[in-house]
């Protein structure tokens, strides 16, 4: 008689389906995003109508909001700020008692043991919405990438001054890893580690993220710096460029739709891969749920295996808390 393979024998229960499971999901692979605002309202706290479940927090409403989330397992988290003002240098971003600065200090007095990592970027800071300095008068958006990098490698210090556990330049400056390893060696800190945003694709699934950081360009568009999504080869140099210069992680976002582009650096280079479910991902699966169309608890879990199963070791997602809370990771 013919044999054939018979895969349900090991699908039959849960329980032989767990002890057969390839890919895991742990609170220690979930990183989870917050958004602080500078503000003198202790207690401002504002819902992001985008991302449903996010709000922007005051430095009081942060350490709130983070003690829930350590208290349900919390391990490690991202920082975004918004200033109380910009300029057209972004100031705000490489100020001692800037707000990200301010939180960072806050947040690693009380949890010593948090790992806390900060954003790096102009953007959030600037009076027209760009990632690095324009030339006075343009409205084009080109950014002058080798004056900027100035810039990126002074903020990315002013976090490691504050207690940053990790620093994750977002800016995508030609250059900018090498200026910021060079920065951090000259003052000492050799082992704080770069978390690179190296993959950055030009997506129009950041759209919510930048309504809740307030940095919308002003004019023009970030083209000119972060990579077209029809590309392949331009990410995989963008990765070979950061790791020769020093990155220790790199990232690729978004991660959704860039799950090839996980499968290939992870498979091409011998560092860590994070991935970054970002504001679009995240709000879409919220906005499909909400309409009563999928299993929105589902759907998190599938896509966030997806990106692990594609070989992504971190994935910042705006989801962690409530996997945690959930206990749907340990």
């Amino acid at each position: 008689m013919q044999t054939f393979y018979r895969g349900r024998r090991l699908r039959r229960t849960p329980t032989i389906r767990n002890m057969m499971e390839e890919v895991t999901l742990r609170a220690a692979d979930l990183m989870m995003g917050y958004i602080v605002v500078e503000t003198e309202d202790r207690n401002f706290r504002k819902p992001i109508p985008s991302l449903p479940g996010m709000d922007q927090l005051s430095l009081d409403q942060l350490e709130l909001q983070v003690e829930k989330a350590v208290d349900c397992g919390l391990q490690s988290l991202m920082l975004f700020g918004v200033p109380a003002s910009k300029d057209p240098v972004g100031s705000g971003a490489y100020a001692e008692n800037g707000i990200i600065q301010q939180a960072v200090r806050r947040l690693k007095k009380r949890w010593p043991q948090l790992w806390v990592v900060t954003d790096v970027c102009l953007c959030e800071y600037t009076s027209h919405g760009h990632c690095g300095l324009l030339a006075q008068g343009d409205t084009t958006g080109r950014v002058l990438n080798d004056p900027t990098l100035e810039l990126i490698a002074r903020t990315a210090l002013s976090h490691a001054r504050a207690g940053a556990d990790m620093v994750a330049p977002s800016d995508m400056m030609d250059g900018r890893i090498q200026a910021i390893r060079a920065a951090l060696d000259g003052e000492g800190y050799e082992e704080l580690p770069i978390m690179s945003y190296a993959v950055k694709y030009a997506s129009a699934y950041y759209g919510p993220f930048r309504d809740a950081a307030e940095s919308c360009p002003q004019f023009g568009d970030r083209r000119t710096y972060q990579m077209d999504p029809a590309l392949v080869s331009d990410g995989m140099r963008e990765a070979a460029a950061d790791i020769s210069e020093g990155a220790d992680i790199i990232m690729v976002k978004p991660a959704g739709p860039y799950l090839d582009m996980i499968v290939r650096v992870s498979e091409r280079y011998d560092v860590p891969v994070a991935a970054y479910q970002v504001s679009g991902e995240y709000a879409m699966i919220r906005a499909t749920a909400a309409n009563g169309w999928i299993n929105e608890e589902a759907v998190i879990m599938e896509s966030l295996i997806g990106i692990r199963r594609a070989g992504a070791k971190l994935i910042m997602t705006y989801f962690t808390e409530e996997l945690l809370r959930k206990k749907l990771v340990q």
